[in-house]
């Protein structure tokens, strides 16, 4: 069993930032990449960024040198440092944990919400 627990999601000016945390426990296996999807009402899921068990991460254009994802393996923990928010960033933030080679599996945490006023 997975479970994801996320945090820190919070109502922001636009220029402000929020630090989001997502702790997973469980059977984790080592090899792994978590990260963080959004998804606003009636838009799609998408990927805002990620980062593997080594530390390679890759981040949606949107947010290139805005926001930084780190994590800390020994504490399965994934974190978004996200400065210089938008509008367009509100959303509810999703952390995601991918596990899995030939078959690949995702778990999911129950969402933290994220606003961001003009």
């Amino acid at each position: 069993q997975v479970q994801l627990v996320e945090s820190g999601g919070d109502l922001v000016q636009a220029g402000g930032s929020l630090r989001l945390s997502c702790a997973a426990s469980g059977s984790i296996f080592s090899g792994n990449v978590m990260g963080w999807y959004r998804q606003a009402p009636g838009k799609q899921r998408e990927l805002v960024a990620a980062i593997t068990s080594g530390g390679s991460t890759n981040y949606a254009d949107s947010v290139k040198g805005r926001f930084t994802i780190s994590r800390d393996n020994a504490k399965n923990t994934v974190y978004l440092q996200m400065n210089s928010l938008k509008p367009e960033d509100t959303s509810v933030y999703y952390c995601n944990l991918r596990v899995g080679i030939t078959a690949v599996r995702d778990y999911w945490g129950q969402g933290t919400q994220v606003t961001v006023s003009s």
